[in-house]
């Protein structure tokens, strides 16, 4: 096997861990490497990184689930919009982007640089969020439950949407939006999140079946090794702290965002 295939199925691992330790992040890293270590098209690792998070999400979710610590009417009222707006947009908005997207002073942005250039700015955002580690100030978790319905609606719409067009969880959107407007405790919106997370993706990859044409076996190799990681994460999250690991993976994350958008545009 090619030592860089080694590499990108070795980059899996980390993939899961990371969603393991802190919850998150995994989207953040799986189209970066699908694209730049395993050469595949932008639009086709969106579709590949649907499923890879999504499933690796759902296996996380059941540690989540045993402990009670998911909140299923919650993720309900979230979902339903946000399924809709990423099915939507992988069936039909993605296949419909023209080619090249724009010219600009005569250059021409295509799609697969769009896409990319996309997902890095969403890539600072989450940076950002977990560098700052910001926290409801106000939330006190010992409250009722209560439901903002237009914005978990609203939030649940835009995240399914960023998550068709790049292939990210979108649990840095989430995660907050569970926290502020539901009230939740942290734990359980992470649990929320990732049940939120595996089941809006796995509905998106469904619109890319019939419109793109998917390696099953280098993909669920890659799902496989994912979830293997996931397990490591969640084993090692009980002896690193959990402030520290995130704030330095948000720092990771910002250079990787920017080391995109600057790659991208000079190609051009």
């Amino acid at each position: 096997m090619d030592i860089v295939v080694l590499i990108g199925f070795a980059a899996a691992i980390i993939i899961g861990i990371s969603l393991g330790l802190i919850g998150g992040g995994g989207s953040i890293l799986t189209v970066p490497v699908l694209v730049y270590i395993l050469n595949v098209d932008p639009v086709l690792a969106t579709a590949f990184s649907l499923f890879v998070v999504g499933s690796t999400s759902l296996v996380g979710s059941f540690t989540y689930m045993q402990k009670k610590l998911v909140h299923y009417k919650t993720a309900l009222v979230f979902a339903i919009p946000s399924f809709i707006a990423v099915f939507l947009t992988r069936k039909f908005l993605v296949p419909a982007l023209p080619d090249p997207l724009f010219t600009v002073s005569g250059l021409e942005i295509s799609k697969n640089v769009g896409i990319m250039v996309f997902f890095a700015l969403i890539m600072l955002a989450a940076s950002i969020s977990m560098i700052t580690g910001k926290k409801c100030k106000d939330c006190d978790e010992n409250e009722p439950i209560r439901f903002n319905f237009p914005m978990i609606a609203l939030e649940g719409s835009v995240v399914g949407v960023i998550t068709g067009i790049v292939g990210a969880g979108g649990g840095f959107l989430i995660i907050p939006a569970l926290v502020i407007l539901a009230r939740l405790p942290m734990k359980m919106a992470v649990g929320t999140s990732l049940l939120i997370i595996a089941a809006k993706s796995l509905i998106g990859f469904l619109g890319d079946v019939s419109t793109q044409p998917i390696d099953w076996k280098m993909l669920l190799i890659f799902t496989g090794l994912s979830i293997i990681g996931i397990f490591m994460g969640s084993a090692l999250s009980k002896k690193i702290n959990e402030k520290i690991l995130k704030t330095g993976f948000g720092w990771f994350v910002l250079a990787m965002g920017i080391y995109i958008i600057t790659k991208e545009l000079t190609s051009i």
